[in-house]
């Protein structure tokens, strides 16, 4: 089988999309942002290449990965700027938000090189950082592990996109389909998937059950069995649709939104082809009778599969906006 090598500039970008990881928390509203910083070195007629600088979008408001790298290029360094080439996982920001713009950075230190990871489809953005800084003279490559790079930010890039929140279904049904016992809550979950279900809604802006779920299981929606803020709950219905929640997700920036129930709330999404990724526990238990979980639609390609226990969870994307995005 044939063993396709890494590139140079696939190697540094796959560092920036680790350090743009660690933004995953604090960060948000803000796409997660890497960025590297490497020095050409020639020994021995090898390439040499060496880091001199990293950085990453630690906070929103706060410094982006960009201005990070270039703080951490010590003194000794700085000589090498002009020869070296700075790897960003997403388009540098060309305009003046709470940070100035790191295009014009970028250019004012005399990078001999930049390269990116996917552009950004921020309005204010879309090409323009890559505009100003190929008008500076460096040169600019696009597009090197695009789709990781997309794939990261896909919360961020679905709200753009779409004007509407990257949307999860999320469900626990019972090894022979069920999710309850004639609307009879059962505990589906163990305690250990159950700790997985509040780390996913610590990760997420915003969380949804449908009216009948909340009037019958009250649930609490928060994060108590994992650390980090709990999502914006809302309830379906008494005056409030779909549209309407997915209108203030994207009027108070909340970019993603978990449906936890039940299956009727669930169907609507999927009928609406409201959906991103289907993310569905199936039990070992059975129950004899009950509301069946929803047909997974056709469009979701199985993508991850994993055990824990006697309880399986399979995550699910939607064809169709995975390809769009």
């Amino acid at each position: 089988m044939e063993v396709k090598m890494m590139s140079i500039d696939e190697k540094y970008m796959r560092r920036c999309l680790q350090l743009a990881a660690c933004g995953r928390q604090l960060s948000r509203p803000n796409p997660m942002v890497g960025a590297v910083i490497v020095a050409p070195s020639e020994e021995n007629g090898e390439d040499c290449s060496r880091i001199i600088g990293e950085g990453y979008h630690v906070r929103c408001g706060e410094g982006h990965a960009e201005v990070n790298a270039f703080a951490s290029v010590c003194a000794a360094d700085e000589h090498l700027l002009p020869q070296s080439t700075i790897y960003v996982s997403l388009e540098p920001c060309a305009h003046f938000g709470k940070t100035p713009p790191c295009a014009d950075l970028i250019v004012s230190k005399k990078v001999g090189r930049v390269v990116v990871g996917c552009l950004d489809i921020f309005s204010k953005v879309q090409g323009r950082g890559i505009q100003k800084i190929r008008d500076a003279g460096i040169f600019v490559t696009v597009g090197v592990l695009e789709a990781e790079c997309q794939w990261l930010n896909r919360r961020f890039f679905t709200f753009h996109k779409y004007h509407r929140p990257y949307i999860i279904l999320k469900w626990a049904q019972s090894k022979n389909g069920f999710i309850d016992d004639h609307q009879n809550s059962v505990a589906l979950s163990t305690p250990f998937t159950q700790m997985l279900v509040h780390k996913l809604r610590a990760s997420e802006d915003a969380i949804l059950v449908g009216r009948k779920t909340d009037e019958r299981e009250h649930p609490q929606l928060t994060v108590r069995h994992w650390c980090g803020p709990s999502p914006q709950r809302f309830v379906l219905g008494h005056g409030r649709t779909i549209d309407s929640v997915l209108s203030e997700c994207y009027e108070r920036n909340l970019q993603s939104l978990i449906v936890e129930g039940g299956a009727c709330t669930h169907l609507s999404f999927i009928q609406a082809g409201l959906w991103d990724e289907l993310r569905v526990e199936i039990s070992s238990k059975e129950i004899s009778d009950g509301t069946r979980a929803v047909d997974i639609p056709p469009q979701a390609k199985l993508t991850k599969s994993l055990q824990f226990g006697n309880n399986i969870i399979k995550t699910y994307l939607n064809a169709g906006t995975r390809q769009d995005i």
